[in-house]
């Protein structure tokens, strides 16, 4: 069993950047890959980036790509999401997810844990 708290969500105009953290508890934090996923009003819940277990591996959804970056410390049990230049459509509320698999992982379905999210709203 993992929990996961994300933190680092609020209010930024178009073209700012925000931090997102996810920390995790309960089993070992570096058997999982680690992934960030969105939903915004109205639409399904969509991937954002991912992360394998020794970081070696990542993974963008093409509309985040070269504005994002993931990375975890695994000393911290914590994953990151820098985000920068956001735009009006990067509104939504992200989650933090632990998958078991080893080099990453970017659908839904192969992950176990989620943590409750957090919002991220950019004004234009």
């Amino acid at each position: 069993q993992v929990q996961l708290v994300e933190s680092g969500g609020g209010l930024v105009q178009a073209g700012g950047s925000l931090r997102l953290s996810c920390a995790a508890s309960g089993r070992t934090f570096s058997v999982y890959s680690m992934g960030w996923f969105r939903q915004a009003p109205g639409k399904e819940r969509e991937f954002v980036a991912a992360i394998s277990r020794s970081a070696f591996n990542t993974y963008y959804a093409d509309s985040v790509k070269g504005r994002f970056t993931i990375s975890r410390d695994n000393a911290k049990n914590t994953v990151y999401l820098q985000m920068n230049d956001l735009k009006p459509e990067d509104t939504a509320v992200y989650y933090c997810a632990a998958s078991p698999a080893v080099y990453g992982a970017t659908m839904i379905d192969e992950y176990d844990y989620w943590g409750q999210g957090t919002q991220v709203t950019v004004s234009s």
